[in-house]
């Protein structure tokens, strides 16, 4: 089945890409979500139409999202949590945690944003990445400090 897409999708490919998908993921998955419109040629035409367009808001929102990770690199993370022995925290600090901070903090941003492999369960400064854009990645610190 082909299909054009309207959305970037790290899998597949750019708004605006003609890509080829199984027929099912096409038809549950891609164009019930408006991710993906069917590949007919009135489509197909429309898509060549809109291309310049479709450009110039990838290259906006690509400029917004790197003036983001600028603003977010400098930025830090405070987060108080119990400790036990040798700095173990009780528990552990996750993305979600991180999100809510930076959500209270101004930051529009979704929780499948912050990437964290792992929770952190140790005491001190660790670095959390936070994905704004298929290729803007920014660096933020997050402190996690013994409750008193």
């Amino acid at each position: 089945m082909k299909v054009i897409l309207t959305k970037d999708l790290d899998n597949l490919g750019r708004a605006g890409a003609l890509v080829d998908v199984k027929t099912g993921y096409g038809r549950n998955y891609l164009l019930p979500r408006n991710l993906a419109v069917l590949a007919t040629a009135k489509n197909i035409r429309q898509l060549e139409h809109q291309k310049a367009g479709i450009l110039a808001r990838a290259s906006k929102e690509k400029q917004n999202m790197t003036a983001m990770a600028q603003k977010l690199s400098v930025i830090e993370v405070r987060l108080t949590r119990k400790v036990g022995e040798q700095n173990k925290l009780f528990g552990s600090v996750t993305s979600k945690d991180v999100h809510e901070q930076l959500v209270l903090q101004g930051y529009q941003i979704e929780r499948k944003q912050v990437h964290l492999p792992e929770p952190l369960k140790e005491v001190g400064t660790h670095e959390v990445e936070v994905k704004l854009h298929p290729e803007v990645v920014a660096k933020v610190k997050v402190t996690i400090a013994p409750e008193a």
